[in-house]
């Protein structure tokens, strides 16, 4: 994924802390691969995306979680973070279609603001070991990560997604 990396860094940050990107991700919605930092209406995201995952053991097995960092609106983040798709035991070189889907896939559809979506793939020490959660809302990856024993993300990617009508992009560093 490419994109402005200190903006990355930042949105990146917020949630998870610094981290080391050790794994590919790769997210493509209608076969379109995006870059971190740009910009999808709710139209072009409706259907679940394709998620490639990197490594090298078939061994290893990774927790994918979508998440909403603006929900229901940017100046007040009360549902901070929403969870809009869960999957677990994602093998390594292969994709979430191959994980066990904790957390069916919900597109997300601001209606208010510019909503920061972000993808994080997590390393999972067990399989079949995640549990799921009981609410979409207030989700907290880092809770989540420690509850379930399981890594901090070893991969991320993120876009902007605001209402149809709306205009204008997120153009400064949050």
């Amino acid at each position: 994924m490419s994109g402005n990396s200190s903006t990355f860094d930042n949105v990146l940050g917020e949630t998870f802390g610094s981290f080391d990107h050790l794994v590919r991700l790769r997210v493509s919605y209608n076969n379109k691969p995006f870059s971190n930092g740009c910009d999808f209406r709710p139209s072009s995201v409706v259907n679940r995306p394709r998620v490639e995952v990197g490594g090298d053991d078939l061994r290893v097995f990774y927790t994918l979680v979508m998440i909403d960092l603006d929900a229901p609106n940017p100046s007040n983040p009360t549902l901070k973070e929403y969870l809009h798709w869960l999957v677990t035991d994602i093998p390594a070189t292969t994709d979430a279609s191959f994980g066990h889907e904790l957390i069916k896939y919900e597109s997300p559809h601001p209606t208010t603001g510019i909503h920061r979506i972000v993808f994080a793939l997590l390393r999972q020490f067990k399989r079949n070991s995640v549990s799921k959660p009981e609410l979409r809302e207030n989700f907290n990856t880092r809770t989540f990560a420690q509850v379930n024993n399981l890594s901090s993300p070893v991969a991320a990617a993120y876009f902007n997604c605001q209402r149809e009508a709306g205009s204008g992009g997120r153009k400064f560093s949050i």
